[in-house]
């Protein structure tokens, strides 16, 4: 009996530890953990990258193909144990990071399994470039807790912000579909007017001052027009960017941790905070 006491508490402490390293960033090992971890991600999208580009793809595609199965296996194995180490298994697996973290090697398997024919699985292959995502995991990893402050404070001032923008965008639909129109009618006969969808285009293009100059109005009425809405492009620029300071001043900026909560499995907790804010679990 007290062997199998020991064996449990052996265990369990195995599983602590295993837990403190890949999900804390605040201890050496775990930082050292996440630096290496950020080093393969970014190895392996230079893979991606490299297999994209065709020459290297034809003199080096089965140590490309090596290294992508390599890296592929690697981010399996610390998937799993992702999941075996973490206290609410499919809280973390239905979790931001842990989606990110299953998109990061499904790719590969099911192009493999789906697309038998092997010159189509080059350009597929490219979809595991999603793995980039993960190295959002810097502003935990590198402890830039107050780059994650200011996040949160620009996350509440956007979401305070939203019937205000809406509004806005709102306003911009309508002018796009009515200049568009207006433009269709006196610019009806010549290219990129002859519709309008297409002249709601020119419309987006030049209220954006992107400007391509693939349709151009050629009447003295129809260039009054464009030079009316490039005006109000440059107005309109400024606005939700005011919406948004506006909300921003009033957001406040608390101080966050890098903790990671280990019931919900979700970061972003008061510096000073006991229990999670999301799930109320202890930290």
């Amino acid at each position: 009996m007290p062997l199998t006491k020991s064996v449990n508490s052996s265990a369990k402490s195995l599983k602590e530890r295993l837990y403190e390293i890949i999900f804390e960033a605040d201890t050496p090992t775990g930082k050292l953990f996440d630096v290496a971890l950020l080093a393969a991600i970014l190895l392996s999208v230079l893979v991606i990258m490299l297999e994209s580009v065709a020459d290297y793809h034809e003199k080096y595609s089965l140590e490309l193909q090596g290294a992508e199965w390599f890296f592929t296996i690697l981010f399996t194995v610390e998937y799993a144990a992702r999941i075996a180490c973490a206290p609410r298994p499919w809280r973390y697996v239905f979790s931001f990071w842990g989606i990110v973290d299953l998109l990061a090697i499904l790719p590969t398997y099911l192009i493999h399994i789906c697309i038998p024919d092997a010159s189509e699985v080059a350009g597929a292959q490219r979809m595991t470039v999603v793995r980039v995502l993960r190295l959002l995991r810097a502003f935990r990893i590198f402890k830039l807790a107050h780059m994650l402050s200011e996040a949160s404070a620009l996350r509440t001032a956007i979401w305070a912000a939203r019937a205000k923008v809406a509004v806005f965008l709102t306003c911009i639909a309508i002018s796009v579909v009515i200049v568009g129109s207006a433009m269709h009618v006196i610019e009806g006969s010549s290219p990129g007017f002859e519709s309008i969808p297409e002249s709601m285009y020119w419309a987006v293009v030049t209220m954006t001052t992107v400007g391509y100059g693939d349709a151009t109005p050629a009447t003295a009425l129809g260039k009054t027009l464009a030079a009316v809405m490039m005006v109000l492009g440059y107005s309109f620029i400024i606005i939700p960017t005011g919406i948004v300071s506006a909300e921003l001043a009033h957001a406040g900026s608390k101080q966050l941790t890098t903790q990671v909560c280990p019931e919900c499995m979700k970061e972003g907790h008061d510096s000073d905070a006991v229990h999670c804010k999301f799930c109320g679990g202890f930290l």
